[in-house]
């Protein structure tokens, strides 16, 4: 067999993924109240892809996809918890067997994490393997902890005594998890490289995720009074799956505080402290790209930034995440730069997904796509190709299968969109014992998903066809890459 090669001058690669950052919290997709200047500088420099859905509204399953390539029922990842198989090829090995010197900083989260664990490791091709799931005290391999002990001591102590008042989430700039990825990244670039290949380096930051905390100085930026309230209807959730009623009430299926347990007043609070971290990790990324301008690898390296998923921040009366498949839940940031080969300041409005940027990093290397990868390439797309519009599918799948704390019964949802209409099937016997029920959206002329079309008589054929074409869609996506030896 012979090993894949890197293309010539083939180009370094930076993934920077956040947890839990929603499409509209980067003020580049059009959100006046937050403040990114970071990332609107990286939209501006390269290609912003609108509308790209991730595979799973949660961590695990999500992140399976990205790094393998595949759909959450192709892979086997299909809650957080589980552990992706260990056959599944990673495109991090791909790049390293082809040449690439590969690094990770901060999460991953292709297996359980729960309770202390320590993630195992996959054959990942990380040479460099800075791992931390979360800021919070648990694993004894976490790195972020090594770190804050050796460079502020004090703090460490505090945060990890009994009783304490100190606070991972709301830690001084210069100790908190983030501005550690920032560090860990920027040292990467300067020093820990190996300066005689391509390098592909990941920062997984875990902000904006939930506990809605930040450093003082970030939070001071924002007046929560001033910030928009969530995108609701009084009576949204009467025509809406009973899932949500029950989520607005207690979220992660009664283990978390829900949306009815909210003042007005926390709520805005509560948004606040959402974009300060995002606005925390947004100097962050500005540090990296000037660090990428100091030691002259700008033009040779492809920047990507985006995040594993949504948050529904109180928009639809639900917090944080779980089995809706709304936007705010599904559809994350997408920025692609790489000076001379991608055009600066470029919007692309195709339905792109998760699974694509697999395809996209490999074939920037010159390297053809996983062999049972499932995504496309969006080069093409972002350069502007002829035929490549025209040619680009024109769904994205998402699916839920109740992950995180299970809900009794359990909770399956699949969606569909396709062009400007979204299907979300909440599935029913034989997967469940709840009854089946669903949610219908036109996008264009309800881009907020407030009017649940799915029970409305005049809507019953389009909602059919969109249900046939699920099922169409399903069947395109099963992993049929087992060779067959003969007709039988």
């Amino acid at each position: 067999m012979v090993t894949p090669q890197p293309a010539q001058a083939a180009p370094n690669i930076l993934l920077i993924c956040t947890d839990q950052q929603r499409f509209d919290a980067v003020q580049a997709y059009g959100n006046p109240e937050i403040h990114t200047p970071h990332l609107d500088r990286l939209a501006a420099q390269g290609v912003l892809f609108e509308n790209a859905y991730v595979q799973s509204p949660v961590c695990g399953p999500s992140r399976g996809s990205l790094m393998t390539g595949r759909y959450v029922h192709s892979h086997g990842l299909w809650a957080n918890g589980v552990q992706l198989p260990d056959h599944e090829r990673l495109f991090t090995r791909e790049l390293a067997d082809a040449g690439y010197d590969c690094g990770l900083v901060g999460k991953l989260h292709l297996a359980a994490c729960f309770g202390g664990r320590t993630e195992p490791r996959l054959d990942d091709g990380l040479r460099v393997f800075r791992w931390a799931h979360d800021p919070y005290p648990g694993s004894s391999e976490n790195a972020y902890h090594r770190w804050l002990r050796a460079r502020h001591p004090g703090l460490y102590e505090a945060a990890t005594a009994k009783d304490t008042d100190v606070d991972f989430d709301s830690m001084p700039t210069e100790a908190h998890y983030s501005h550690w990825i920032g560090d860990e990244t920027v040292e990467f670039l300067r020093t820990g490289r190996e300066h005689d290949k391509p390098f592909c380096f990941i920062a997984n930051f875990f902000d904006p995720h939930h506990g809605f905390g930040a450093p003082e100085e970030y939070v001071r930026r924002y007046d929560p009074d001033t910030l928009s309230r969530p995108v609701t209807t009084p009576d949204e959730l009467k025509s809406k799956p009973p899932i949500y009623t029950d989520a607005s009430k207690e979220s992660y299926g009664g283990h978390a505080k829900g949306y009815v347990a909210y003042t007005p007043e926390e709520l805005q609070e509560t948004k606040a402290a959402y974009y300060a971290m995002v606005t925390l990790v947004d100097d962050e990324v500005g540090r990296i790209l000037d660090t990428l301008d100091e030691e002259g690898l700008t033009d040779s390296t492809l920047v990507v930034f985006t995040s594993d998923h949504g948050e529904m921040l109180g928009d639809h009366q639900l917090m944080l995440k779980g089995p809706m498949m709304y936007d705010c839940a599904v559809r994350v940031p997408l920025l692609l730069r790489l000076p001379g080969t991608l055009p600066a300041g470029v919007r692309r409005r195709e339905l792109v997904q998760w699974i694509d940027l697999t395809a996209t990093l490999l074939d920037a290397a010159g390297l053809p796509p996983l062999p049972r990868g499932q995504g496309e390439s969006l080069l093409p797309l972002a350069r502007g190709d002829a035929g490549a519009a025209t040619d680009w599918r024109d769904w994205a799948l998402c699916e839920y299968r109740n992950s995180g704390h299970p809900y009794d019964p359990p909770v399956h949802t699949t969606m569909l969109r396709r062009g400007n209409l979204k299907l979300v099937v909440h599935h029913g016997d034989p997967a469940t014992g709840r009854a089946r029920t669903g949610e219908l959206y036109d996008l264009r002329a309800d881009p907020q998903e407030l009017v649940n079309l799915w029970g409305d008589p005049r809507h019953a054929q389009l909602r059919a066809a969109m249900q046939e074409r699920l099922l169409d869609v399903l069947v395109a996506t099963e992993d049929r890459t087992q060779p067959r030896d003969a007709y039988w």
